[in-house]
Formats: structure tokens, sequence, C-alpha cells
């Protein structure tokens, strides 16, 4: 295994905007036009005339602002500029930890209630409990609040203290409890031992990813000795993306040699390729990957990285297709410019830009009552302004991306356990390795 770092970042937040990724200290520049400048004396001209004469006088940084992400908007869904608190949020996801109490949390009945407190945190530690009530965050109720709120007013500087007041079930009046916060890890890859299988979930690709993910893959194997162990389950559904770097350190876990994506910007002297390295962590043990709707752009690299070299065998429904990849551009006043810079490309020379990772073997999960008509198909194609792809056909890309809270319920879950323990059979899988798609 051979860990590279890289400039280079991928990301999408589903249905909307990218998350994050190339980080560029300095871009080429080419001077523009006389047309060009007298265009902008005439934005100079307009911003004067609203500022000066708009029947309430306006916020003078926001006209700029939203005239900024007006042009950025134009170009594609996944072009934006970023203030410095929307440019912080992007450095707190893709570094994996932030300020705060740990704990996960959810809203209901207006209250912002605990799903579980994560061990070894602020919130364990000071005795907050799951099915809590947050009802006061620093003696401000909670009521009123959307939940993204709550959250921002609950993380901040560490070592500074917050006020939570708390009901809970039982008790007779509400409990006031008084937190320091601390360093907080995401974690990006959660695990658990399926019998005689492995199971790997990447949540999101942050600069914690592989590092997650071999703790993971050291702890099955400490579980399971490895002459029980039928193989491993990457899942890859509901992850937006994140680093690219993470990706590409994420396919040569399971790689051996080989490219696992290239990139390529708008002139020939920016195409970058990546390549694996030796070294397997799983010992060559089978590998089926799990994709949907909610399957994007770092995840997508992953997983057509591993069809494509023929390491895994991909199952599930049409991944949401962002081939695209950014460039993060830092500006003045902390503030980012994230730019539409590259289109990435699998071992085979494929674009997903609009098509997205068509699966080996495509199994259905089928909605409960309670959401059937409530969860539409998204995907790349059907963003507004999306660049269309070179492969883009009128089907476009992308599937439903639901994957039910109970693994009993998981139907593609349970499809790929019962093809590593051989109950069912598929061409597809296991795949034939040295039927390799590479770029010729």
């Amino acid at each position: 295994m051979i860990r590279r770092a890289s400039l280079v970042l991928v990301g999408a937040l589903m249905g909307a905007t990218a998350m994050s990724v190339i980080y560029s200290a300095g871009m080429p520049a080419v001077a523009a036009g006389a047309s060009t400048y007298k265009e902008l004396s005439i934005f100079g001209d307009v911003f004067e005339r609203v500022r000066a004469q708009y029947v309430t006088p306006p916020q003078e940084d926001k006209l700029i602002e939203n005239a900024i992400n007006g042009m950025l908007t134009s170009l594609d869904p996944h072009s934006s500029y970023m203030n410095a608190k929307d440019a912080d949020d992007m450095r707190t996801q893709t570094k994996g930890e932030f300020g705060g109490l740990g704990i996960e949390v959810t809203m209901e009945e207006e209250l912002v209630k605990v799903i579980t407190p994560i061990d070894d945190t602020p919130a364990s530690r000071a005795g907050v409990l799951a099915g809590d009530f947050i009802s006061e965050i620093d003696g401000q109720p909670v009521r009123g609040l959307k939940l993204e709120d709550a959250v921002d007013k609950m993380r901040g500087e560490i070592n500074t203290p917050i006020k939570l007041t708390i009901l809970r079930k039982g008790a007779d009046k509400p409990i006031e409890l008084t937190i320091v916060r601390d360093i907080i890890p995401v974690r990006a890859v959660k695990s658990r031992v399926e019998g005689d299988v492995g199971y790997l979930r990447v949540i999101s690709f942050s600069e914690k990813t592989y590092d997650d993910l071999e703790k993971a893959i050291v702890n099955i194997k400490k579980e399971v000795p490895a002459d029980k162990l039928k193989g491993y389950v990457l899942d890859l559904r509901l992850n937006p993306g994140g680093l690219l770097d993470q990706a590409i350190n994420v396919s040569d876990a399971f790689l051996e040699r080989g490219e696992v994506v290239s990139t390529r910007g708008r002139n020939p002297d920016e195409t970058r390729r990546f390549n694996a390295g030796p070294g397997d962590l799983t010992d060559g043990k089978p590998v089926i990957v799990l994709i949907n709707g909610g399957s994007a752009s770092a995840s997508e690299i992953v997983a057509g990285a591993l069809q494509d070299m023929h390491r895994a065998t991909v199952l599930g429904t049409r991944s949401f297709g962002k081939g695209s990849v950014q460039t993060m551009i830092p500006l003045g006043e902390n503030g980012m410019l994230r730019l539409t810079t590259a289109l990435y490309y699998t071992p085979s020379g494929k674009s997903i830009q609009g098509t997205g990772i068509q699966p080996d073997i495509k199994v259905d999960q089928p909605l409960p009552v309670e959401l059937q008509g409530k969860v539409t198909m998204e995907g790349e194609s059907s963003l507004p302004g999306h660049i269309k792809g070179q492969n883009e056909t009128e089907e476009g890309s992308g599937s439903v991306a639901y994957v039910p809270p109970e693994p009993k319920d998981d139907v593609q879950l349970n499809y790929a356990l019962d093809l590593l323990r051989g109950a069912k059979k598929d061409p597809a899988f296991p795949p034939i390795a040295d039927k390799a798609e590479v770029t010729k």
C-alpha cells in the first residue's frame, strides 16, 4: 500500500452542490478582452445604482456575494463562492473533526432529541443519555430553531462551556448540565461482522477515511479467522463523496496494481493519472461494493476503479453520476472559490458524468409504505445547468437513495451476503481478475 498526498478533492451534496474539491495555491490567469472589461464597468454602474437608489438600503456585501454566486451557478451546479463561515464548515467536513459535545441528534416535537452520546466525549462524561430532549441551549429555547441552527449553537471552540437544559423521561424536573466542548472525531467508516463476512460502511471521504478503513479491516481480521472469513461488503450507499486522495487510497486498499482514476482538465497537459501500489489490505478476499442513487463522486471513483479492475462486484442501483472535479481557491477574508476544473475517468477511460456507475448486479431496495411517493430519484443529470456528460443519454443518472435502518430489511445487503456465502449465484460474481478494463 503506497499512500500519496494529492491536491485534488471531490464530492457532492445530494441533489444540490459539490461539497469539496481541488485546493490550488495558484491558478494561471489569462487577460480578459476589452469588451469584458466594458461589461464589468456596466456591472459597477448597476451596483452603484442599487446601492444608492434601491427602495430600502441593501446589504452591500450580500449584493456582491449573490452576484458572484450568480455568475458561478450559471456555469454548473458545483461551482460556487463560499464566504468565511461556509469555507470553515467545508474545512470541518473534510478534516473529520470539530469542536463540540459528542452527541448524535435529531429533531422531534420541536426539541433536539439525543439519538446517542458518542463514547468518551464531553456529553457522555457529563451524563447525557440516549432519548434525552434538549429544551434550552445557554438559556435560549430550542423551539423555533431548525436542527442545523441548534447544532451550530452546540458546536464551538474547544475548552468553552455550554449550558444545556434537558428533559428526561422519569425525571421530575428539567436537568441542567454545563459541558465543556472538546475535539469530536467524526467516524468516516463504520464496521461490523455479519457472521463470516466483514461489513465496511464508508460514510464520507474525509482526512480520516483511509485510517478508519485500515483499523476496521484489522479489527474484522481479529474477530474472524482468515479461513472462516468469506469476504467483505464495502457499502458506499448514501455516500456523497469528499477528498479525492482518500478515494484513491480506499481503492488502493483493495488493489495490488493498476490505474485508479485519471483527471482531465481544460488543457491536455493538465491530465493526471493515479495508480495503485502493492498491498491488498483484505488479502485478496472477495469484495462486493454496494451503491445507490446516494453514491456520488469520490464513492463513484472507488466503485468505478474496483469494477473496472475486476477486483469487486458492484451491486445495487445506478449511482448519482457526478464525474466532475472542482478546484478550491482561497480568497480574501477567508472565503473560497469552488470552481469546476476537470472531469475524472475510471480506469477504462470512461466518464461517468451524467450517467453514473451501472451495477454489475442490479438489486432494487423496496421503499416502505410510508415513504412510497415521497422519495424521488435524483442524479447529476437532473440538476439544472449540469455539465452534459460525453456518454450521457436521456436515461440520465441516479436512482432512489434509500437504505433501511434495520439490516434484516436491507435487501441489497442480504443479497450481497448470500453471494459471498454461496447461497446465491450470479455470473458477475466473482469477477474475473485477468479481464480488468484499463485504458489502452
